[in-house]
């Protein structure tokens, strides 16, 4: 089953058009990552499905058009910067991983006990439980990551969308995130979608890559990529590189 469809969607800021004419569908259960170089339209792309910036075009969740489904119940979303380096923050883990319940409640909004539970299932489920108690400004980026990562799941989203969740990690902990989503789409069914500016790693647990430059130039498996003459024009000696480092 088809869980988002995009039809030549566009994007314009001011005279400068960031994206032009993307179509692409994800099926549920799908984990997909979006490459390109600096400035080719992935966190413009994001902010589209979000509902974040003005496009053009159409986007379908589910079978329903984009005016009609209410993101906040179905989508956890994990943006490009959010982290907490100040260790006074005051606000534990658990706090913070609760709080992504906020999404699906009406005003006044309030978290009960039942919200706290979940936020502690999602902990657990990531293996991440130890840190409950930890104020969040006193945890590594990888954990903080993790801590974010359970937040955006707290909800039990369908789809999971990830906008470079891992730009500021160490290699051992962008590892450790990398593998972490990839069991949750494996084990959950959950839908994922994630920004990276590596296609050589996200190649590595991601079952299709799109790659963005403007538009789409690229979209199937990390396979089929590597033995695409499209991407050969694309990159040159590059794509070689890519394909090999694993």
């Amino acid at each position: 089953m088809r869980m988002i469809e995009v039809e030549d969607l566009s994007v314009k800021y001011l005279d400068i058009e960031a994206l032009s004419g993307v179509t692409f569908a994800a099926e549920a259960g799908d984990y997909i990552g979006i490459v390109g170089p600096n400035g080719s339209g992935k966190t413009t792309l994001i902010k589209a499905l979000l509902g974040l910036v003005p496009f053009t075009g159409k986007v379908f969740f589910n079978g329903k058009a984009f005016s009609e489904f209410t993101h906040n119940r179905h989508v956890g979303y994990l943006p490009q910067k959010m982290s907490f380096y100040d260790p006074r923050f005051p606000a534990v883990a658990r706090e913070i991983v609760a709080s992504g319940a906020y999404c699906c409640k009406k005003f006044p909004k309030r978290l009960f006990a039942s919200d706290h539970s979940r936020a502690m299932e999602a902990m657990e489920m990531l293996g991440i439980a130890e840190l409950a108690g930890r104020p969040i400004g006193k945890l590594s980026g990888g954990e903080q990551q993790r801590v974010l990562l359970a937040r955006s799941l707290v909800h039990s989203p369908e789809v999971l969308i990830l906008d470079e969740p891992t730009a500021a990690l160490d290699p051992s902990s962008r590892e450790t995130f990398y593998k972490t989503v990839r069991d949750l789409n494996r084990e959950k069914g959950v839908t994922v979608l994630l920004v990276s500016h590596d296609a050589a790693t996200i190649g590595e647990y991601a079952g299709k890559l799109l790659y963005l430059d403007g538009k789409v130039i690229f979209y199937g498996s990390f396979g089929e990529f590597c033995g695409s003459e499209t991407m050969t024009r694309h990159f040159g000696a590059g794509q070689h590189i890519i394909c090999h480092r694993h």
